[in-house]
């Protein structure tokens, strides 16, 4: 516990007092210039991470049904529902070989330039 007795904050206190006391004014000055130049980059961070999240309505409609459909009627919605389906896979798939193949352009020129 001897080590203990030399560990006070009023001495380490003294001691940066002291420190600081012998410094000559050019080094103040690029203490302050350090001191803001690190300021500036962590306000810059902090104030580039936040973003405004847009306020998007979620609404999902639900289709209602008569109980006394017959069977026919049901199969022939099944089949409108079944043409729009299709017609979004199909969206969807051209939009993912587009991606591709611009993934794949992006491959071939980095491999021309040997990465």
């Amino acid at each position: 516990m001897r080590i203990l007795r030399h560990l006070s904050p009023l001495r380490a206190y003294h001691d940066l007092r002291l420190f600081l006391s012998h410094r000559r004014p050019h080094q103040w000055a690029f203490l302050a210039l350090a001191v803001t130049i690190t300021g500036l980059w962590i306000w810059a961070f902090v104030h580039d991470s936040h973003f405004e999240r847009p306020y998007k309505r979620e609404i999902i409609y639900v289709q209602d049904w008569r109980l006394d459909r017959t069977d026919e009627e049901i199969r022939a919605q099944q089949k409108i529902d079944e043409a729009k389906r299709q017609k979004e896979i199909a969206e969807l798939e051209k939009r993912r070989a587009r991606i591709q193949a611009e993934f794949k352009k992006l491959d071939d020129g980095m491999t021309a330039w040997g990465l």
